[in-house]
C-alpha cells in the first residue's frame, strides 16, 4: 500500500470514480438555474477573475505551515468551508473536497441503507482505515529523517495531513456505522 506515487489508497480512488460517475448531476444544476452558485471547488470556473483573489485563502505556500490542530476537530465534516484545512497542493485540496462530499453522503446513507449494506460499508472502512493509519505512519517516519529536499518535506507534510483527515473522517464514519449495526440487532 504505498502510496508515495500518488495513486492513492483504494478509497480514494474509489472517491475519484465516484466523482467521474456523477457527472449526470450537473446538467440538472444548469437547467434550475444554480448558475453562478459555487457548491465546491468543481463548480470554480478558473477564468473567474474573482476566483484568483480566493485562491491563496484556500492553499498553502510551500514554506507555510496550517495553523490547524486537527486534534482538536471532533467531526471535520462539520466545519464550514473556510475552516478547512489547507493544504499545499491544489490536487490535495481537490482531493479533500470529495473526500468530504463522500464521507457527508455515506452518513447520509447510513439513515436509510439496509443492516447489510452497513455491515459491508463497515468491514470496508475499518479495513481501509489499517492503510490510512499505515500510510500515516510511513509519512511521519519520512518526516522525521531529515534528509528529504524542501519540496518533499512540503508535499509528505500535505500527504501526513490528508491521512490524518481521511483518518478522522472514517473513525467518525465507522463509529456511526457501529451505531447502526448495533441498533438494528436489537
Amino acid at each position: 500500500m504505498d502510496e508515495v506515487g500518488g495513486a492513492g489508497t483504494e478509497f480514494e480512488r474509489n472517491i475519484d470514480t465516484d466523482a467521474d460517475l456523477d457527472t449526470d448531476t450537473d446538467a440538472d444544476d444548469e437547467n434550475e438555474g444554480s448558475k453562478g452558485k459555487i457548491k465546491s471547488a468543481f463548480d470554480l470556473d478558473f477564468d473567474d477573475q474573482n476566483v484568483g483573489n480566493d485562491l491563496p485563502n484556500m492553499l498553502l505556500g510551500e514554506d507555510e505551515e496550517d495553523s490547524m490542530n486537527l486534534d482538536e476537530i471532533d467531526n471535520i465534516l462539520d466545519l464550514s468551508d473556510n475552516q478547512f484545512p489547507k493544504f499545499t497542493l491544489a490536487k490535495n485540496k481537490a482531493r479533500f473536497l470529495r473526500m468530504v462530499s463522500w464521507y457527508r453522503n455515506k452518513e447520509e446513507w447510513i439513515e436509510v441503507a439496509p443492516l447489510s449494506g452497513v455491515t459491508k460499508l463497515f468491514k470496508q472502512q475499518t479495513k481501509e482505515l489499517e492503510g490510512i493509519r499505515s500510510s500515516k505512519l510511513d509519512y511521519e517516519m519520512e518526516l522525521e529523517t531529515g534528509t528529504l529536499t524542501p519540496s518533499q518535506r512540503s508535499y509528505r507534510r500535505d500527504e501526513l495531513k490528508m491521512c490524518k483527515v481521511q483518518e478522522k473522517m472514517a473513525v467518525h464514519l465507522i463509529s456511526k456505522l457501529q451505531v447502526k449495526i448495533k441498533s438494528g440487532r436489537r
